[in-house]
């Protein structure tokens, strides 16, 4: 119980959140038991919000639907785990990615005060005209049209009032819920402490709008000499940690069902140059806009713009590295590399069938490796590439995780524009520019490079640690810490064997030399062959033998001697 006892002061602070949490949730979980009966009005009872039937919901639109009701830290939690199909599962990641946060909008008063809070002013030294009906609200912000004393035309995203407060306090629930879920065997696989970690870095960086602009400015600079591709400027002078003022960029959301005024030539042209981009951003730079629903992009004339820079993606170098390895290793159908790839990359169990594994990665790789680049199912190839991982319980580095969720995004939105959009197509000629990148002499360069420091930290270091190591042992101060793993089951089981096997030894010499008090005295040894037995012989002996037959259970339970019962 230990993991569990750092959680209880987290949870008795927000003894109230807490209580309205867990009603939630056992709400909607008894709504999968009433699931199971078969009497219409006892199931019809329990409904949502919206008077949905929550009996006759799945599960995962069950979870979906508890997140929703929790409000805006959850709806997050629950956008991030549809970033982990690895971990949660694809049904449950593919529901939650219809997670939508339509949170009611702040008073214009609470707005205005945020604004002039954070800037130092009064709202009319800045805008001359500030729409008070916002165009959108979502979990975090909501956002205004304005337009600058210049009259230039920009759009305001205004944090909710008091929503620090709000994830602050769901988000120690959430750290003490995740301690008490690390140890119930039923929810060790999702990896709560470290899903609940995650969400807390990933919620912290979203509520900071400072960084959001920094975002934006990265990627301006990236697309600077890119006319395609158009990225929002944000006015720095008017942006703070709770406001964030960006130019207004004038087209139509790819979600909308407009017509573009575009022909079928010109959409396709804009879903290669958007998949283009997205290309360049991740193998390229290694720094991606990491949410393209049709929502985030704009169709602006001939260009594409993009929206929302909030929940981006980074790669290091050495995680490019192996993600190309990976793609490398599909299209040179090289199965134990990729395999060897992956159990790297990945945390595997101890128990993993290694041979099965490679079977079903040959087997993933024969089917898609032969498919034609312009009918290739990128987001099919990938969904059954995670349902390997994840039937294996392989689970990878978010990055990876991450990435795949936006590849597989990406062409469902690049399809809205051309519906035979092949990502694989559009890949095809990076696999060369991979391969070239990998061998250039700047790439090795930099790696030498890398090695050579590296070596001459540890040639620096390992003279004192040595002489530290030396000096210990010889002040008798040299310590050995050995962390044994799954061996309580067997020391515990050795030491009631041992204890059985005295206690019966001993137990025999008390009824051997007949120690009183006795039993049947004064019976005759002729008549039944039994008196003068020892009460404490006769009683060690009844105990050792159930001993010695619950340990022979236990073992022939568990199969050997390792495995807990």
């Amino acid at each position: 119980m230990k993991a569990s006892l750092p959680s209880i002061p987290q949870l008795y602070r927000n003894v109230r959140r807490v209580t309205e949490v867990l009603s939630i949730l056992s709400k909607y979980g008894l709504a999968g038991w009433l699931s199971r009966i078969n009497i219409d009005f006892i199931r019809d009872r329990l409904k949502t919000a919206n008077g949905e039937i929550l009996a006759r919901q799945s599960l995962p639109a069950r979870v979906r639907l508890a997140l929703t009701e929790l409000g805006p830290t959850f709806i997050k939690l629950g956008q991030l785990l549809s970033t982990r199909p690895d971990v949660v599962g694809l049904p449950l990641a593919e529901e939650l990615t219809k997670l939508q946060a339509d949170v009611p909008a702040d008073d214009f008063d609470k707005v205005q005060e945020i604004i002039e809070q954070d800037q130092n002013c009064k709202l009319t030294d800045i805008f001359s005209d500030f729409e008070e009906t916002p165009i959108a609200s979502a979990s975090i912000g909501q956002v205004h049209r304005a337009k600058l004393l210049d009259g230039s035309p920009v759009v305001v995203k205004v944090q909710h009032h008091g929503i620090n407060r709000v994830v602050d306090t769901d988000l120690e629930i959430l750290a003490g819920l995740s301690q008490l879920a690390a140890i119930v065997d039923e929810f060790k696989p999702y990896q709560p402490v470290q899903l609940a970690k995650e969400m807390a870095r990933t919620m912290k960086a979203e509520l900071d709008f400072d960084r959001e602009c920094r975002n934006i400015q990265q990627f301006r600079t990236m697309f600077q000499n890119d006319r395609t591709i158009i990225i929002p400027e944000p006015v720095v002078d008017r942006c703070s940690p709770r406001v964030l003022t960006m130019r207004q960029l004038e087209g139509h959301k790819l979600s909308e069902s407009e017509q573009f005024g575009l022909n079928a030539g010109q959409l396709e042209k804009l879903a290669r140059r958007g998949a283009n981009a997205y290309l360049k951003m991740i193998f390229e730079h290694g720094f991606y806009h990491a949410d393209p629903h049709p929502g985030n992009i704009l169709i602006c004339d001939r260009s594409l713009g993009l929206l929302d820079f909030g929940m981006v993606g980074r790669l290091s170098e050495s995680m490019r590295e192996d993600i190309e390895s990976i793609l490398m290793a599909i299209v040179t159908r090289d199965v134990p590399l990729l395999s060897a790839i992956i159990r790297r990359l990945g945390d595997c169990p101890l128990e993993l069938d290694e041979a099965s594994f490679s079977n079903d990665l040959a087997d993933f790789v024969g089917q898609y490796s032969t498919q034609e680049l312009s009918h290739f199912d990128m987001s099919g190839a990938l969904t059954d590439f995670i349902s390997i991982v994840r039937r294996y319980r392989i689970t990878l580095p978010k990055e990876v995780s991450m990435l795949v969720k936006v590849l597989v995004t990406l062409e469902g939105s690049a399809r809205l524009l051309n519906p035979q959009f092949s990502l694989m197509e559009i890949m095809r000629p990076y696999q060369r520019i991979l391969m070239l990148k990998r061998l250039s002499p700047t790439r090795q360069f930099r790696k030498f490079r890398r090695f050579y420091l590296q070596l001459e930290q540890l040639a620096d270091q390992t003279p004192q640690r040595v002489s530290n190591i030396l000096e210990q042992i010889q002040k008798g101060k040299f310590d050995v810490h050995l962390d044994h793993r799954r061996l309580g089951p067997t020391v515990n089981r050795l030491v009631l064997g041992m204890m059985t096997s005295a206690l019966f030894l001993g137990s025999s010499f008390l009824l051997s030399y007949k120690v009183p008090p006795l039993l049947f005295p004064n019976l005759s040894p002729e008549a039944t062959g039994i008196n003068n037995l020892s009460i404490l012989g006769l009683t060690g002996c009844i105990v050792s033998i159930m001993l010695g037959v619950r340990l022979l259970w236990a073992i022939r339970k568990s199969g050997n001697l390792d495995q807990k019962e």
